[in-house]
């Protein structure tokens, strides 16, 4: 049975830090784009970042680039998200998805995985 399991949500003060983690299994880690998307309240969700299995690289939506940091431990099956600099309008549930490959800046393809997300609030 595939699992994505976030945890590290929670409350916060706007430019404080907030780390996420996602616990993978039931599949093979290190085969698939692994990344986090966010929906804030009557936004449809988006992605934030994804860690390219093809290139090995990290790819980011432009307003998280510098302030959000994306790394795995393919040893652990895990995956962050380190989240600085936080502003209000951060403030969503954050989703660890697992994808065939990363469109742009977030996981995609068949099949695709989500967890059920953590809720990340900040306040002004």
């Amino acid at each position: 049975e595939v699992q994505l399991v976030e945890s590290g949500g929670g409350l916060v003060q706007a430019g404080g830090s907030l780390r996420l983690s996602c616990a993978a299994s039931g599949f093979t880690f290190d085969d698939y784009a692994i990344g986090w998307f966010r929906q804030a309240p009557g936004k449809e969700r988006e992605g934030v970042s994804c860690i390219s299995r093809n290139d090995d690289r990290i790819y980011y939506q432009r307003s998280v680039k510098g302030r959000f940091t994306s790394s795995s431990d393919n040893a652990k099956n895990m995956v962050y998200l380190q989240m600085n600099s936080l502003k209000p309008e951060d403030t969503a549930v954050y989703y660890c998805a697992a994808g065939a490959w990363c469109g742009s800046y977030y996981p995609t393809g068949d099949p695709i995985y989500w967890g059920q997300g953590t809720q990340v609030t900040v306040s002004s």
